[in-house]
């Protein structure tokens, strides 16, 4: 896939001299983050290892777009079934496999009941099966130990009184929908990225309790709230620690004209175009003085 989009960056007409796709192992890696040959850092990836090469890569400029556990709020205000079919997307879409993958929904009290039947009810139907499927919404994870690991995960919550809604034994990498309530929020598939296709579900009562609540995780990528109050927006853009808020959509939506990225483990800077351009540009001032 390197190799592949190496090519494909060339014919866009990109100088051949300037793009390098290297395939090699974590001591080449080791060696080519702290050669002062490079003056930025830019890597996408895990919070751990992200931040591992931070601490290796000495003075240069460092950029990291690292993990993330979305969360998705449904007001008492929002139009909740319109909420569905996007959450649905963003949750399972790529077998979650992402890492602005919507993973944690949060509803308000008053319509969890409706809300949680019809998620189960329609994350029944979609259809589990080869990315070569066009109506298949979810293709199969990466590979079966990344399935065992989800398996284990969702054990663990179990055990610790979390009640799985929707999903059954996870036998090898194509993996049904999987939706859990009641999950202690010490369990991995609340605190940390799942990077599957896995949704806990939760309530709250007070918006302002529930922000309090999110910031207080490691990560802090994106964050969706669906509400018909300007006020509600407005104070999840001022309270929330997140790279990003999107009204009225999931978690997962962006754009390349977007500054993207995230606060906190979720990384460091901000990707898309004109944000990139600025991240990898150094100032530089003159001052003329007329004589």
């Amino acid at each position: 896939m390197a190799l592949l989009l190496g090519r494909l960056v060339v014919q866009a007409g990109w100088p051949a001299q300037a793009c390098s796709v290297v395939a090699c192992g974590r001591e080449e890696g080791r060696i080519l983050v702290q050669s002062e040959v490079f003056r930025l850092l830019s890597f996408t990836g895990s919070a751990d290892v992200g931040w591992a090469l931070k601490a290796q890569a000495g003075k240069k400029r460092v950029l990291l777009e690292l993990g993330g556990n979305a969360a998705c709020i449904l007001s008492a205000s929002s139009d909740w079934q319109m909420a569905i079919p996007a959450l649905l997307r963003a949750a399972f879409g790529q077998a979650g496999q992402s890492c602005i993958s919507v993973q944690r929904i949060f509803v308000h009290r008053s319509i969890y009941d409706q809300v949680r039947q019809a998620l189960v009810e329609q994350a029944a139907t979609l259809r589990v099966g080869s990315p070569e499927d066009e109506c298949a919404l979810m293709g199969p994870m990466i590979d079966q130990g990344e399935a065992m690991r989800l398996a284990a995960w969702v054990s663990e919550a179990e055990e610790a009184g979390g009640r799985i809604l929707l999903g059954s034994a996870i036998e090898s990498s194509h993996v049904q929908p999987v939706i859990m309530e009641s999950v202690p929020e010490r369990c991995r598939i609340v605190a940390e990225e799942v990077f599957a296709p896995l949704v806990v579900l939760d309530s709250f009562d007070q918006l302002s309790e529930l922000i309090t609540r999110l910031n207080q995780g490691r990560y802090g990528l994106q964050l969706g709230i669906f509400t018909r109050e300007l006020a509600e927006a407005m104070y999840c853009w001022e309270h929330a620690e997140v790279g990003g808020v999107i009204v009225n959509d999931v978690p997962s939506w962006r754009s390349d004209l977007m500054p993207y990225g995230g606060v906190k483990d979720s990384g460091v800077g901000r990707e898309g175009v004109r944000s990139a351009i600025q991240e990898m540009t150094e100032p530089r001032l003159m001052v003329l003085r007329q004589l």
